[in-house]
């Protein structure tokens, strides 16, 4: 199996949070890149579920019109 293609990038971190970061590669016995892509990853994928699921807002667009008025009522 390959290595997927890496792509070196610049960013900025507040100090505090390197230092943290760094402190846990070490106990954890990892390299911080392996940190970080796991990080992005996770972020990557908790903003995907964040999104309604396309099936579930076509069964809501579906039924709009019939209950509207329930809608608002459960929105108050």
């Amino acid at each position: 199996m390959t290595e997927p293609t890496r792509e070196k990038f610049a960013t900025q971190v507040k100090s505090e949070t390197l230092a943290m970061l760094r402190s846990l590669a070490k106990s954890e016995g990892r390299q911080l890149q392996a940190l970080v892509d796991e990080a992005l990853s996770d972020l990557i994928d908790k903003r995907k579920r964040a999104r309604p699921r396309a099936h579930v807002m076509a069964a809501y667009d579906a039924t709009h019109e019939k209950y509207a008025d329930l809608y608002e009522k459960l929105a108050e």
